[in-house]
């Protein structure tokens, strides 16, 4: 995988380029010169990791032949005090909506999700405690 990020010349703006040939623009908080233009490289961070567990969740729930309509994680996120301010402790709250969901198939998707497919929440784990819990709401 490879990802080319340049400064744009302006504060703290910088475009990332993706393989996938997609580009997302980042910048700073306007007191490290950033002008309040797009999300900080961090929050894109956590973006990403709820992005590749939700995308988890709902591909095992279909696999298993479940019927999801819908996956939404909301993440809270804390960061060390001290640099490298590195995520610390970050939940994750599943909201799933489908029909007649089991609580035990969602469960198990998130369970697989954190401790087998999720590259990003497992890095994550390295440096913050995670947790997670879930709601299911009837279609």
């Amino acid at each position: 995988m490879e990802c080319k990020v340049r400064w744009t010349g302006d504060g703290a703006s910088f475009i990332a380029e993706t393989e996938s040939n997609h580009a997302v623009v980042m910048d700073g908080a306007p007191e490290a010169g950033g002008r309040n233009l797009a999300p900080r490289p961090m929050e894109l961070l956590l973006a990403g990791t709820g992005g590749c567990t939700a995308f988890d969740v709902v591909l095992i729930l279909k696999k298993g032949r479940h019927a999801v309509t819908g996956c939404e994680v909301s993440l809270q996120a804390e960061r060390a005090d001290v640099e490298p301010r590195v995520f610390t402790r970050i939940h994750f709250h599943f909201r799933v909506t489908g029909r007649q969901l089991k609580p035990e198939a969602v469960a198990r998707a998130i369970e697989l999700s954190k401790d087998k497919y999720c590259s990003a929440s497992i890095m994550l784990g390295k440096t913050a405690e995670i947790t997670h819990d879930f709601e299911i709401v009837e279609a």
